[in-house]
């Protein structure tokens, strides 16, 4: 068994950027200068099957948007903190809050202001797209794209990684 498989099996709390992990990192305006966002539904069904297996979800955003609170709202994403660049700090006072390591917590990131929690967290991922700093300290980098179903890969590592890969697949078979 891996060195990584063994931290992957320790992780108890999933955090991730929203821009660039849970979309594709494009803001669109529409004509009223409303924001929208795309999120991708195959990551949904994996972060879903994450919390039946009672591992914590987070997000930690630099931005504040109405549409990510939807989403982590549909997800049943319980921590979402919003308008923070210190990623880091967020995540160890979240890990705090909810007693746990730091050796124990997942970041997701793609950008800078992640790049402190990708590097601290037991386990840090990013994704193709994401910066070199970011890829250079990152424990996992994606095949697929932030937007276009990184999340959903991360999980399914996540969830072999546990030993319920087969158990979440065979309830849709």
């Amino acid at each position: 068994m891996s060195d990584l498989t063994k931290r992957l099996q320790t992780v108890k709390l999933f955090a991730m950027d929203v821009d660039g992990i849970l979309s594709d990192g494009q803001i669109i305006y529409d004509s009223h200068g409303v924001e929208t966002k795309a999120f991708y539904v195959q990551d949904g069904v994996g972060l879903k099957a994450l919390k039946k297996q009672e591992i914590i979800l987070a997000i930690i955003t630099g931005r504040d948007s109405p549409m990510v609170v939807r989403r982590a709202d549909e997800l049943g994403i319980d921590h979402v903190v919003q308008g923070r660049d210190d990623k880091f700090i967020a995540l160890s006072t979240l890990a705090d809050e909810l007693g746990l390591s730091m050796s124990e917590c997942m970041y997701m990131g793609d950008d800078l202001p992640d790049l402190k929690a990708v590097r601290e967290a037991g386990v840090g991922v990013s994704v193709p797209n994401g910066c070199a700093q970011i890829q250079a300290v990152a424990d996992i980098i994606t095949i697929k794209a932030g937007g276009h179903g990184a999340v959903r890969e991360v999980c399914e590592q996540l969830l072999k990684a546990k030993g319920v890969y087969d158990a979440f697949i065979a309830q849709y078979t």
